[in-house]
């Protein structure tokens, strides 16, 4: 069953992860300009993206974890989910920016002084080296740097996570499934280590 998973898998070419995300955040602009988006579509637009972004960033973050304990091997879709991750982000950012906000005065006191927006901005600031260094040259020239890098992700999940939690109004049981979630596969990989030494 494994095999055939993997197999599929590898038959699966990136471009399509890329083609899909590209798509799917054109049909929600669509929705939101058609009215699909119900009576508020900038803040439904928003939050769709936002989702969509810690989905694929949780997607990310569980490819090691699923290949150490059931050998289903997605390694080589990885960097194709991670930036899809960063580009939904990125228009997540901007829809807030130039839809939302509007005014440059609003942005920096909504990031100085709502917790939730600053925790999201940290979160994409630290996707920026990780978005310039997703390419075979980096790999190359930064070698092990790069893969410590590249742990940024972690931190970016958690931020991700956290920020849905406080953005959802009251308590909801969703946001807080991701944050459970992410922060179980981040238990996963701090344990492999010592699964390795006890092995050893």
């Amino acid at each position: 069953m494994v095999d055939r998973i993997n197999t599929s898998v590898r038959r699966v070419p990136s471009w399509l992860i890329y083609l899909a995300t590209v798509a799917y955040t054109v049909w929600l602009f669509y929705l939101g300009m058609t009215g699909g988006l119900g009576a508020e579509p900038i803040n439904a637009l928003e939050r769709e993206l936002g989702i969509t972004a810690l989905q694929l960033v949780t997607v990310g973050l569980a490819v090691t974890p699923l290949r150490k304990h059931f050998r289903i091997n997605l390694i080589k879709h990885r960097r194709a989910i991670g930036v899809s991750a960063f580009f939904v982000v990125l228009v997540h950012l901007l829809v807030w920016l130039f839809l939302d906000v509007q005014t440059l005065d609003r942005i920096w006191a909504d990031i100085l002084k709502r917790p939730y927006i600053t925790i999201g901005m940290t979160g994409f600031v630290l996707m920026l080296p990780l978005a310039v260094t997703s390419n075979n040259l980096s790999v190359r020239k930064l070698g092990l740097v790069w893969r410590k890098l590249h742990k940024l992700t972690y931190a970016v999940a958690i931020l991700g996570a956290v920020h849905y939690v406080m953005v959802a109004k009251g308590f909801q049981i969703v946001p807080l499934v991701y944050l459970a979630v992410i922060a179980g596969l981040l238990l996963l990989r701090l344990r492999l280590p010592v699964l390795r030494t006890r092995q050893a």
